[in-house]
């Protein structure tokens, strides 16, 4: 099974107007609301993919009421951890100009809600399942959260995918998760890195086995430790992309852990993620092009997949 962690989830409200003026009285011409944070987008490509995953993270109030209605009627199953503070909310104000996103913190949480996750996750997971934890971590989170998550789950034999940044990064890389999946802007500030390659050694020497980093247009590079030591290999699409990349980096993480929960046992790492990069590229690349974060454009997904290039290249 797949499990799909969204610490920090939302109900994504996007208001349609002719014109935003700070200041102003608008007139909304339409709303719509949709499930949101990164672990949902994850879930609902993977659905859309003919994928069984679950959603799990905490939920609490009529807002996290509303995103569970929302995943139960996509048929995507939940087991969220219940919380008495409500679910924070996104608003995406559209005008002709662009978008204007105002995101809520979310709650606070407090050591006890991690632990019943902790302990979800411990349930659920099995040998050869795969964890992801996908987006930032709720106010108040304990520093040590989200490392004893993702040591749960490779204790229950499951593979483990985290995107996250900043501290929450380099923690999951020390607690041994199994592939990281920074943004190249990302994996810089975290590091502190002068490039994507030392940056992403830096993560590998701390713990990590592999990382994939997304570079928007660029594709995105892959280093793994394998058993001669690191490898690196680069995956460029064939073609330039226009549309929406805000859940690009959430595909790339859905083909991977479609990918690691698809391998043969025993498989080895590295030779499963180099052979899934062009899937990885191809699958963001086809959310680029669905109008929406956690939609996919399936016609384009087959036709970059046979041709996005993968280049071995030479790891720090």
């Amino acid at each position: 099974m797949i499990l799909a962690v969204t610490p920090n989830p939302a109900l994504d409200l996007t208001y349609t107007v002719p014109a935003l003026e700070v200041g102003a009285v608008h007139r909304v011409q339409s709303v719509a609301e949709a499930p949101g944070g990164k672990g949902v987008n994850v879930a609902r490509v993977l659905t859309q993919l003919g994928e069984t995953v679950t959603c799990a993270g905490f939920l609490g109030g009529a807002t996290g009421r509303a995103v569970a209605d929302r995943l139960d009627a996509a048929g995507i199953a939940q087991a969220w951890i219940p919380i008495d503070a409500e679910t924070r909310r996104t608003v995406n104000v559209v005008d002709a100009a662009g978008a204007t996103l105002l995101n809520e913190p979310g709650p606070t949480l407090d050591a006890g809600a991690w632990e019943r996750l902790t302990g979800r996750a411990s349930e659920l997971l099995g040998a050869g399942d795969v964890l992801t934890v996908s987006g930032s971590l709720p106010p108040g989170s304990p520093d040590g959260a989200l490392p004893s998550l993702v040591r749960a789950a490779a204790a229950r034999e499951a593979l483990v995918v985290v995107d996250t940044s900043g501290p929450g990064l380099l923690a999951a890389a020390a607690a041994g998760a199994h592939v990281l999946k920074p943004n190249e802007d990302e994996l810089l500030r975290a590091t502190g890195a002068d490039d994507v390659l030392a940056g992403a050694a830096e993560l590998i020497d701390a713990g990590a086995a592999a990382v994939l980093v997304s570079q928007g247009s660029a594709g995105a590079l892959l280093v793994v430790r394998g058993p001669g030591g690191r490898r690196a290999c680069r995956c460029r699409p064939a073609e330039v992309l226009q549309g929406n990349p805000t859940g690009a980096g959430d595909a790339a993480v859905a083909a991977i852990a479609r990918a690691l929960s698809g391998a043969d046992a025993g498989a080895p790492l590295d030779v499963v993620l180099a052979r899934s990069l062009p899937d990885v590229v191809a699958l963001s690349g086809a959310a680029v092009l669905a109008p929406t974060a956690g939609a996919v454009d399936l016609d384009a997904y087959g036709r970059m997949t046979a041709t996005v290039r993968t280049e071995e290249i030479r790891a720090h």
